[in-house]
């Protein structure tokens, strides 16, 4: 099945396009990773996964239909070329929804992270592309089908169209319709993230291709669906209990498993720079000596450390530039 045959059903023949409202969509930070697909073309991945969500951090985006034979993308007050990456690949995206009168738009979209440096800002854009093609296209998509449209756009926005923990159900069928994103009831008012933000810039290697070498070349590939999978459980395990130490030690060892596999990849897939190994040696020295602060990354530099508001003031002292994101609020 072809994302065009997914959309189909959903489409309201006749129903004109219209502005729509600017929608938002946090971020996610994976605390068990989505690391290679089952299906490039529909992004079912190899494993279940699970995220929290980074509260304000973002996108914000609006569709305005226009009178042109050309999208236009805008990115941070910036218009993009129609040849850039991004450009490309939110007009494939709209094109699930073009019917017999193809209709243009102005793409008009903010990033409050770094765009495409490993900060999941491809996850909220295109969360928040799905939530304006529903307002604009008048969809009336619930929550399920959201979460398949935004993964559509990319595989992890299913999960950034919630709050709080999200987990994304691998699924087994072919065309993907059980593969989607749903928020755990759990709450965690106490837990913090640090952004340590290493380097801003995009990346040299996007997360697809970097996922598709991994899988092609990478021996070490094959133990990591297995590990994600108890990995997944023990993680859900320690939100339960609120096991902050269950939690922080299972979430970095699955990203430095992750990490591993690339690395094993050839050419080798190295996202870390100097930067991020001397964070880490940090973390690994500070627990050492007793402060419960760990770390997880994705695919990119920067390190997103997980710490407890009471830890908050000695992880301040040694990382002093970071962001802290309270994902449950202050309360």
């Amino acid at each position: 099945m072809t994302p065009h045959e997914i959309v189909k059903p959903w489409l309201n023949a006749g129903v004109s396009p219209v502005k729509s409202e600017e929608k938002f969509a946090p971020s996610n930070i994976a605390l068990c990773k989505y690391w290679g697909k089952r299906d490039k073309l529909l992004n079912l991945p190899i494993n279940p996964s699970l995220s929290v969500s980074l509260a304000h951090l973002g996108t914000h985006t609006c569709l305005t239909p226009i009178d042109h034979d050309e999208d236009e993308v805008w990115l941070n007050g910036l218009c993009l070329s129609e040849d850039s990456a991004f450009s490309k690949r939110v007009s494939l995206f709209l094109d699930l929804f073009r019917q017999s009168k193809p209709t243009h738009f102005k793409v008009e979209t903010r990033n409050s992270i770094p765009t495409a440096a490993g900060l999941a800002s491809s996850a909220s854009g295109f969360a928040a592309l799905a939530l304006a093609v529903n307002d604009s296209f008048q969809l009336h998509l619930d929550a399920q089908q959201l979460s398949v449209l935004a993964r559509l756009g990319s595989g992890s926005a299913c999960r950034s169209l919630f709050d709080g923990f999200v987990e994304w159900q691998m699924g087994e069928r072919a065309d993907g319709l059980d593969s989607y994103a749903t928020p755990l009831s759990e709450t965690w008012s106490g837990l913090c993230i640090g952004l340590v933000k290493v380097d801003a810039r995009e990346k040299a290697t996007d997360s697809r291709s970097g996922m598709q070498r991994t899988l092609e070349t990478a021996h070490l590939y094959q133990s990591w669906p297995i590990q994600a999978a108890m990995d997944i459980q023990a993680i859900k395990d320690a939100i339960s209990a609120h096991d902050f130490e269950g939690l922080g030690a299972k979430a970095e060892h699955n990203a430095m498993s992750m990490h591993a596999t690339m690395m094993a990849s050839w050419p080798p897939l190295v996202y870390w720079q100097p930067e991020s190994l001397m964070a880490m040696q940090t973390v690994w020295k500070l627990r050492a000596q007793g402060l419960p602060v760990y770390f997880t990354m994705d695919a990119g530099p920067n390190l997103k450390l997980l710490f407890e508001r009471a830890s908050a003031d000695d992880v301040l002292a040694h990382f002093p530039d970071i962001e802290v994101i309270h994902p449950f609020g202050l309360i």
